[in-house]
């Protein structure tokens, strides 16, 4: 919106609040377009786009994507995220920029790091990063089909943090299921203690490392793909990896407040390392993270949850 694009926007609000809108408003100083609408409502959406019959690209990333809840819900999120998908695609009917929203659990456990782009893909150890590797092949075939299509799957590392603004942040509806928003949440004393699971991974101090990205790096990630008008799959991640620890005390030094956690067995989904190599990403879209440490990345994940206690219901 601040480069000029008129925006609409697309929820079904089972997992995000109107509030987000206000925030909006007041970065952009603009006001965007909004439609609550469920994307497996399929005549829905195909109406959607023949009223809005001048969207020349498409940037989706409503879906589920809790791995824990995943598989405890596995039909829940084949539903969710493969009938939106394919209802989305089969209401594009003119020339589209195809922007999709993947993830690195596609690669499953990784036996060489960092992950690359020619990194073999695999069956992911979670329903949720199998959607994701169904998208993908979807999407595959459907470029291949139609030549109006050109579609970017962008394979994310993690993404954390919030708008430097504090006006808008991560705030899941209910307990999140993700650990950064755990985590800030525990320090302003929202939640109770924070379950590490698994403290036995085969990484220096036996919890898992994940490659963590900013949100805004993200976003930057999506404008560019959008421009490139072109197809691939890149990924987006910093090239270091942190473990659950190292992310429990950055956001103890930060905050300044102890937070407390018990330590369970392994969650059912979890490879012990995931690190992304972003290098065709640098070169093919002109991208680069201006947010690479995981102290900056925390910190404007504090400053969201400080300014916000609440989140947006005040």
């Amino acid at each position: 919106m601040n480069k000029g694009y008129q925006v609409l926007i697309l929820d079904d609000l089972s997992n995000s609040s109107l509030e987000v809108l206000e925030g909006i408003r007041k970065i952009t100083s603009k006001e965007p377009l909004f439609v609550q609408l469920d994307l497996k409502e399929q005549d829905k959406v195909k109406q959607l786009f023949e009223e809005h019959y001048d969207i020349d690209s498409v940037l989706h990333f409503a879906a589920s994507k809790a791995v824990g809840e995943s598989v405890k819900k596995p039909i829940d999120y084949y539903q969710n995220n493969i009938t939106g998908l394919l209802n989305l695609i089969k209401s594009l009917s003119h020339p589209i920029n195809f922007v999709f929203s993947s993830s690195c659990t596609v690669y499953g456990q990784a036996s060489k790091l960092p992950i690359t782009e020619s990194t073999p893909t695999q069956r992911p150890e979670s329903p949720y990063g199998n959607t994701k590797k169904i998208c993908e092949e979807i999407i595959e075939d459907a470029v291949l089909a139609d030549s109006n299509l050109k579609a970017i799957c962008l394979r994310y590392f993690n993404p954390i943090g919030a708008h430097p603004s504090g006006m808008i942040g991560e705030n899941p509806k209910d307990v999140p299921q993700n650990l950064v928003p755990f985590v800030t949440q525990s320090a302003i004393g929202k939640l109770p203690p924070l379950t590490v699971y698994g403290n036995d991974y085969p990484t220096p101090d036996g919890t898992c490392i994940r490659d963590y990205i900013h949100i805004i790096d993200l976003a930057q990630a999506h404008m560019l793909a959008m421009e490139k008008e072109k197809t691939g799959f890149f990924n987006l991640g910093n090239g270091e990896g942190y473990s659950v620890r190292q992310v429990i005390d950055t956001c103890e030094q930060i905050s300044g407040k102890k937070i407390a956690a018990v330590e369970e067995s392994r969650r059912s989904g979890d490879p012990p390392r995931l690190i992304a190599s972003a290098h065709k990403a640098f070169k093919e879209l002109n991208w680069k993270p201006k947010f690479g440490s995981l102290e900056k990345i925390i910190e404007s994940a504090w400053s969201w949850h400080k300014r916000n206690p609440n989140g947006y219901n005040v």
